[in-house]
């Protein structure tokens, strides 16, 4: 089992991965700036954050897991923000990739 420190570094970079993806979105080609800035801090913080993660977290497990992370929340706030369907193929597919974190944490190896 991981200590909670390095827990919460990895869950903090995969809850801020979408964020700058979001950002990407919304700066329309870069042209507002506003949204450019923010992609570029988040596209530095969110691995900056799994980089912490990794000095306990296997490199891996922990990339596995804040891609995950990050999928997840794109997809839900996708389709909050910007109305994207989420078909029951989509649905499944991220279902499977929740079922996959949870497997890592069952085994013992998150």
């Amino acid at each position: 089992m991981y200590s909670m420190i390095s827990l919460t570094w990895l869950l903090i970079g995969g809850l801020l991965e979408p964020v700058w993806l979001l950002a990407l979105k919304k700066c329309d080609n870069f042209r507002h700036k506003g949204y450019t800035v923010l992609a570029g801090i988040m596209m530095f913080v969110s691995p900056l954050f799994l980089s912490f993660s990794m000095k306990e977290i296997p490199v891996g497990i922990a990339y596995a897991a804040w891609t995950g992370i990050g999928a997840i929340c794109a997809v839900g706030l996708g389709a909050l923000l910007f109305k994207e369907r989420i078909t029951p193929k989509t649905a499944l597919y991220v279902g499977l990739i929740v079922i996959g974190a949870i497997g890592l944490a069952v085994a013992g190896d998150i």
